[in-house]
């Protein structure tokens, strides 16, 4: 058993959104992403499906050049290579669910 918490500990940073990994298991990696309103994460994609979650908070999810508005509680998923990009419209808390084959240093990547 693995147990994490989306809301503990969270940490806002004014220089870049900040990445956690909050537990591994057999099958996927699970990533809470802070974001200062304004910040952003560039157009990428990955070869692997994710899923993301508004834990907390309002986010611009561009997809495909179609832009989409998440609030708290929203989710989606997107199969790989899915072109996407992200920008904070308040202070965010994002849940990433990866694969476990996906690399979490490609998502660190991202953000510089």
């Amino acid at each position: 058993m693995i147990i994490s918490s989306l809301l503990k500990d969270v940490e806002y940073s004014e220089a870049k959104p900040m990445i956690k990994v909050l537990m591994e298991t057999d099958f996927s990696k699970e990533i809470r992403i802070v974001f200062t309103e304004g910040q952003e994460m560039k157009e990428h994609k990955t070869a692997f499906p994710i899923t993301v979650e508004m834990v907390a908070g309002n986010l611009k999810f561009g997809v495909n050049g179609k832009d989409l508005a998440l609030t708290k509680g929203d989710l989606i998923a997107l199969e790989g290579n899915v072109p996407h990009d992200l920008q904070a419209k308040t202070n965010c808390i994002v849940r990433l669910t990866l694969t476990k084959s996906d690399d979490v240093n490609r998502v660190k990547n991202v953000v510089g």
